[in-house]
């Protein structure tokens, strides 16, 4: 059984996991920035790398605890190298090559992208329901929206032991999860809006629905490559609309001063958006998942791919899940998500990615450094 610790540290979480044979968790330990990050509205960059020197020993001691482990009992140390936020990708580097160098383990870097990928991987194989390859995958999150076709590049005994990748497309300014930020913002909902903006457009009234029939936003069309992304545009298209409409400006304050005060819960926030806010919320997710959902199936389309991938941060959002099953089985295709615990940033898929490239033999020199643009392909 090969056993390695995984270290993730690209954006706003601490994380450390055990991982055996890339398949079963052992432990996976995340330490969340949310709530010293949600009054500025976003990730500081600054204070994302203070934390996560304050987190990260006790984190990775804590994953080693709960899998009953020593670090001599590790076979292999795995580091997220990039891309992310530089600063914190350094604490996480800088970490796992003292670890390394302390315990005489090998050091595997890993793409941050490559780890998305076999989060939803290592789900699929926890329900026993592996995926086809090869694969179309949607990586969509904060800071991600990108497409790749994922390929089998070897393979033992029926499994596969190393993949390739090929970037599809990709997101030209804003990524998916970005602009839900940017809106939720806006509309003083509180960080992270992800979360918030799915559950109240979700559970939007008749009202809100009927109403946002009124509000829709065109799709974008791109020149040169069709399979990528744009949220710019829509992003503007909401901050125009309530521009536009001053009466939705006494709601916003009062959500405001709720965020101000704590009040944070949906069903905090809930009775302070009027339908129209709530129709403005589901038009805006609806674009935003329609974005993603067909130019998605459109590659699986064009291409050889046998399931669809989809995986980051916002393949938690509830809708974006229902119409992603809803229309690939309509094409024949599978689609596979990780848990929302998986979904997030976390060590699990870091330590995951990291195991065919022990097997393939790849190790870093402790002269590794952080890569906060690192292409995946």
């Amino acid at each position: 059984m090969t056993l390695i610790l995984g270290i993730e540290s690209s954006c706003d979480e601490t994380a450390a996991a055990v991982v055996a044979d890339g398949r079963q968790i052992l432990s996976n330990v995340v330490a969340s920035q949310i709530n010293l990050h949600a009054k500025y509205g976003g990730v500081v960059p600054e204070l994302a790398s203070r934390e996560h020197l304050r987190q990260i020993v006790p984190v990775v001691r804590e994953a080693l605890e709960l899998a009953g482990l020593s670090l001599n009992d590790l076979d292999a140390i795995a580091v997220t190298r990039g891309p992310g936020l530089i600063g914190s990708l350094l604490v996480g580097v800088t970490y796992g090559k003292v670890l390394a160098m302390s315990a005489g383990k090998p050091l595997i870097p890993v793409n941050h992208l490559e780890g998305h990928v076999h989060a939803v991987l290592l789900e699929a194989h926890l329900a026993a329901r592996e995926p086809a390859l090869p694969a179309v995958c949607l990586i969509v999150s904060g800071g991600h929206t990108v497409l790749y076709d994922v390929h089998a590049a070897a393979s033992d005994g029926g499994r596969v032991t190393q993949f390739s990748y090929r970037r599809i497309g990709q997101t030209r300014d804003d990524a998916a999860g970005e602009a839900y930020d940017k809106v939720a913002k806006l509309l003083a909902l509180g960080f992270p809006g992800g979360p918030v903006i799915d559950q109240l457009a979700t559970g939007a009234g008749k009202d809100a629905l009927a109403a946002s029939n009124a509000i829709r936003f065109g799709r974008v069309k791109m020149k040169g490559n069709p399979y990528d992304f744009s949220f710019s545009g829509l992003k503007t298209a909401v901050l125009y609309y309530v521009r536009a409409h001053p009466e939705l400006a006494p709601e916003i304050e009062a959500r405001a001063q709720a965020l101000r005060e704590g009040r944070r819960k949906v069903a905090e926030l809930l009775p302070l958006c009027t339908p129209q806010a709530l129709a403005l919320l589901v038009s805006f997710q609806n674009a935003v998942v329609d974005e993603l959902v067909s130019r998605t199936l459109a590659a699986a389309e064009e291409s050889t791919a046998r399931s669809i991938l989809v995986s980051g941060g916002v393949a938690a959002n509830s809708q974006l899940r229902r119409t992603f099953e809803s229309e690939a089985g309509k094409r024949g295709l599978d689609v596979f998500f990780p848990s929302r615990a998986l979904s997030t940033d976390n060590a699990a898929m870091i330590a995951a990615a990291a195991y065919p490239r022990f097997l393939a033999g790849e190790r870093a020199s402790l002269d590794l450094n952080a890569e906060a643009s690192l292409p995946l392909a």
